[in-house]
C-alpha cells in the first residue's frame, strides 16, 4: 500500500526533532552477532549491536568488502547520513539510495537479504559477482531507489545516521564495516512491480558462509 506524503513529512519532522540527541561522537560498538538472515551465503540485515553498553540495536551494513566477527568491539563516529563523513565520502546519491532501500526493509516491503545486497552493490562491485545479486533483484532495487530520490519529502534523509568505524580501535582484524541506522523509522512507497525488481526479490536462499563471520 502506498503511504501518503503527509505521513512521510510528519515522520521527517519527528526525525529532525530527535536528530540532535541521536548523534554522538564517538560511540563504543559491540557487535553481538547477526540476526540470522542470509543471502548467497552471506549474513545480511539485521546486525545486532550494543552501543555504549545499551540495549540491542539493529543496524544495516553498507560495506561488503570488510569483515567483522561476533564479539568484536570498536569505536565509531556517528554522523548524519549525508554529512560526507562516511567511509565512502561524498557518495551522496548512493547513500540516499541506501536509505530508501533500508526504509523499505524496516517496513517489511523489501526482503532484508535482497535489500542488503542492493545496498552493498551501491558501494562496491564485488557483490555483483555473487549469483544472489542477480537472482534476488538487487539491481532492480538500486534502479527503483534512484528514481525515488527526487520524490522523497524534505528532511527524509535526516531519519538516518552513519556509524563509521575509527580505524585502529577494533579488537580484531582490519577496519570494521560501516553501518546505517534509523533515527526514526521512515516508510517509503513499496516498489511498484515485481517485474521491475525481479521475480527472485523475496527469495532468501543460499547457504551460510563465513564472510560475515558468526
Amino acid at each position: 500500500m502506498l503511504l501518503s506524503r503527509t505521513r512521510l513529512v510528519l515522520l521527517a519532522v519527528m526525525a529532525l526533532a530527535l536528530s540532535g540527541a541521536a548523534f554522538a561522537d564517538p560511540v563504543n560498538m559491540n557487535f553481538l552477532g547477526p540476526g540470522g538472515n542470509n543471502g548467497g551465503g552471506v549474513y545480511t540485515y539485521p546486525y545486532n549491536f550494543s552501543i555504549n553498553g545499551g540495549a540491542t540495536t539493529q543496524l544495516i551494513c553498507d560495506t561488503y568488502d570488510n569483515e567483522i566477527i561476533s564479539g568484536e568491539t570498536w569505536q565509531a563516529n556517528v554522523n548524519p547520513l549525508l554529512s560526507g563523513s562516511g567511509l565512502f565520502g561524498g557518495s551522496t546519491t548512493a547513500y540516499e539510495q541506501a536509505a530508501i532501500i533500508f526504509s523499505g526493509i524496516v517496513n517489511g516491503t523489501i526482503n532484508a537479504s535482497a535489500g542488503n545486497f542492493a545496498i552493498w552493490g551501491l558501494f562496491s562491485s564485488n557483490p555483483q559477482s555473487n549469483p544472489f545479486f542477480a537472482s534476488s533483484g538487487a539491481s532492480g532495487l538500486e534502479s527503483w531507489a534512484l528514481a525515488e530520490i527526487s520524490l522523497m519529502p524534505s528532511g527524509f534523509f535526516n531519519n538516518f545516521a552513519l556509524y563509521t568505524p575509527i580505524p585502529g580501535t577494533q579488537s580484531w582484524g582490519g577496519t570494521p564495516q560501516e553501518f546505517i541506522g534509523c533515527v526514526v523509522p521512515a516508510p517509503v512507497p513499496e516498489p511498484g512491480t515485481m517485474a521491475l525488481l525481479g521475480t527472485g526479490l523475496f527469495a532468501i536462499g543460499g547457504f551460510l558462509r563465513k564472510k560475515k563471520r558468526a
